[in-house]
């Protein structure tokens, strides 16, 4: 943990998910949740987020009594960069039923945080949406509620494009092509942006809340090391772009996305 983010947990003084600690305007507030993680979220969204987290725990809890190893979806999701909130959904959800194909339908499940039913008001900011998250990641006790995590990297949604390693930007331009005749959102998004994105950076590297989801597993994990119920035999399974991720990458530290507290 940072300095920085250490200075701010330590103001902390409950035992709830989070709290508020610094006032910005009048409709932000910085909040921080068990493990130090803090947001500038919005207060008229403090219900919403509360009412989600709960949802989303009490559906995690019906899978994880059917014996399934639960897993976290990390994918980029907003309209930002050239890359586009509709084709990212699709991708999410094709990657949900990859992941649990090869593992197992009724040995492992896969939350698709894309998912519209876990969405919140129109409103919400990355930040907002970070703090119901990192809520959800670290789970009750701050130990963790997910088995696996999963982050999406560039071959999930080469898959998605049916790119083959050649001429694939040329394809990505034919893709948006055909697709903004039958989808006018899609033509908010600059054709040559769209096809850079999805071609040289699609993947959690260049999101901001992927970033701070590595850095939350990676803080859960550093705790589960030296706690006697957990241990490194039981630290939560990182995967990415497929494959598990090397001692070496999933201790590093990456520069955070939305985390930090509310500017004046």
């Amino acid at each position: 943990m940072n300095k920085k983010r250490s200075a701010i947990a330590a103001l902390i003084l409950g035992s709830i998910g989070s709290i508020s600690i610094q006032d910005a305007r009048a409709d932000k507030v910085t909040e921080c949740t068990r493990d130090g993680f803090c947001y500038c979220t919005a207060t008229e969204l403090r219900g919403a987020i509360q009412q989600n987290i709960s949802d989303i725990r009490a559906v995690i809890a019906a899978q994880r009594s059917m014996g399934k190893a639960i897993g976290y979806l990390s994918i980029p999701i907003s309209t930002v960069g050239g890359s586009y909130f509709g084709e990212n959904s699709k991708i999410a959800a094709e990657i949900k039923e990859h992941v649990e194909e090869r593992l197992g339908v009724h040995s492992a499940w896969l939350l698709n945080t894309a998912a519209k039913e876990f969405a919140l008001p129109s409103t919400a900011t990355g930040a907002d949406y970070m703090m119901m998250w990192t809520n959800i990641l670290e789970g009750l006790d701050g130990l963790g509620e997910f088995d696996f995590v999963y982050f999406a990297g560039p071959s999930e949604f080469a898959r998605h494009f049916s790119l083959t390693g050649k001429a694939d930007l040329e394809k990505l331009e034919a893709y948006y092509d055909a697709t903004t005749k039958t989808d006018p959102e899609l033509k908010k998004i600059d054709r040559r942006a769209f096809r850079d994105y999805y071609g040289l950076r699609a993947s959690v590297a260049y999101s901001l809340g992927s970033h701070d989801e590595w850095d939350i597993v990676k803080t859960i994990n550093q705790k589960r090391i030296t706690d006697t119920k957990y241990g490194i035999p039981k630290q939560i399974g990182m995967f990415f772009d497929g494959a598990p991720v090397a001692p070496g990458a999933a201790e590093g530290t990456i520069t955070a996305g939305y985390a930090g507290p509310c500017k004046d």
